[in-house]
């Protein structure tokens, strides 16, 4: 992911690099399946990492120096609390975003039907800020029938 920030964002504040590095630390202590299945579950699992990382990531920064304001700010971010709003929590997401798609998208895609990633790469359009979407088309071979998701109306 902090390769995908500075390609998608060179000028990225410190503390967005922070968010970013902490997107998914220690994500193995809270694996998928210990969840139940479906969408409730997974809604669930991605809510109670965001916390977590959020919580931990907390905890690292207060213990190198850092002051309450940027420890909340980090947080604030890792817990996605703006997303559509504030520039910096819709970046993270935007870098998300095309971190699975550039390096998870085709193994997560198979054995899935059109339907289901139709569904999954519809949703993940819809969290990306119109910027992103436009700049996916243009860096992703999208297969024909999933490009329509990123298009800007």
């Amino acid at each position: 992911m902090s390769d995908e920030l500075s390609r998608f964002c060179p000028d990225a504040s410190e503390l967005l690099q922070i968010a970013v590095r902490g997107q998914h630390i220690e994500r193995w202590t809270s694996p998928r399946a210990s969840y139940p299945e479906g969408r409730g579950g997974y809604l669930l699992w991605r809510s109670d990492l965001a916390a977590f990382h959020a919580r931990r990531v907390g905890e690292i920064m207060a213990g190198t120096g850092y002051g309450r304001d940027e420890i909340s700010r980090a947080k604030m971010m890792l817990r996605k609390q703006g997303i559509k709003r504030d520039p910096e929590v819709q970046t993270l997401e935007d870098v998300a975003c095309f971190t699975f798609l550039r390096w998870y998208f085709l193994p997560f895609a198979a054995g899935k039907t059109p339907e289901a990633m139709n569904r999954i790469v519809t949703r993940t359009a819809r969290k990306m800020s119109a910027a992103a979407r436009k700049r996916a088309l243009s860096e992703f071979d999208l297969p024909a029938s999933l490009s329509p998701a990123f298009r800007i109306d």
